[in-house]
């Protein structure tokens, strides 16, 4: 199965020049702690977490309304796209030690982002799945 099946696509963005307030009430009012900064072609250019806002620009005093998301997201980004198997994607994510990955199309823009509950929330299912079937097929004990 491909990341493509299971990724998320309504993928909160903002552009890098945006103050990184901006960002964190998108932040607040879609609930989400993640944010794809994307260039003008939609293409992934960061990634900015709640927690890239803490380290990088609360800590150090800077004010939010006066960084800049560029100043304060994740680079570079790496990506998947739709067709990438969700082992693959898995394995990035694990090499690189994250939990969500934006995913591309084959013109390289930005159409959802992977994380890791959704591949946990696939194998749960299907481990399910398979719990229900061997019930199905084994007789009950008296």
């Amino acid at each position: 199965m491909s990341i493509g099946k299971i990724c998320t696509r309504s993928v909160v963005m903002a552009a890098p020049e945006e103050t990184v307030q901006e960002a964190a009430i998108l932040m607040k009012k879609h609930n989400v702690g993640t944010i794809v900064i994307v260039d003008a072609a939609m293409r992934p250019a960061g990634i900015l977490t709640d927690r890239d806002v803490a380290v990088r620009c609360v800590a150090p005093g800077t004010s939010p309304d006066a960084m800049r998301i560029r100043d304060a997201m994740s680079t570079p980004v790496r990506t998947v796209t739709e067709t990438t198997p969700i082992e693959e994607g898995l394995a990035t994510m694990r090499g690189l030690g994250v939990r969500r990955l934006p995913v591309i199309d084959a013109n390289g823009s930005l159409v959802g982002i992977v994380s890791m509950d959704d591949i946990v929330e696939l194998i749960a299912g299907e481990a399910m799945d398979v719990g229900a079937l061997i019930r199905s097929v084994v007789p009950a004990l008296p």
